[in-house]
C-alpha cells in the first residue's frame, strides 16, 4: 500500500505547472487570511491597514 507521501508525489507529478502555481497561490492566500484573522482577534482595535501591514511584516520575516 502506498504511503501518503507517495500518493502526494504522484499527484504533484501529474499536475501542470499552471495548476501547481494555482494550488500554491490558494495555500498562500489561505495562510494570509488565517494570520490576518488571528491578528484581528489579538488586536480588535486595529484598522484593516494595520492588520495588513502586520501580516506583510510577518510573511516577509518568516524566512529569516
Amino acid at each position: 500500500m502506498p504511503t501518503v507521501e507517495e500518493i502526494d508525489t504522484a499527484i504533484l507529478r501529474r499536475m501542470t505547472p499552471e495548476r501547481k502555481l494555482a494550488v500554491m497561490h490558494a495555500l498562500w492566500l489561505q495562510a494570509w487570511n488565517l494570520k490576518a484573522a488571528g491578528i484581528r482577534l489579538q488586536h480588535p482595535e486595529w484598522s484593516d491597514h494595520q492588520v495588513t501591514d502586520r501580516v506583510r511584516e510577518l510573511f516577509r520575516d518568516a524566512g529569516s
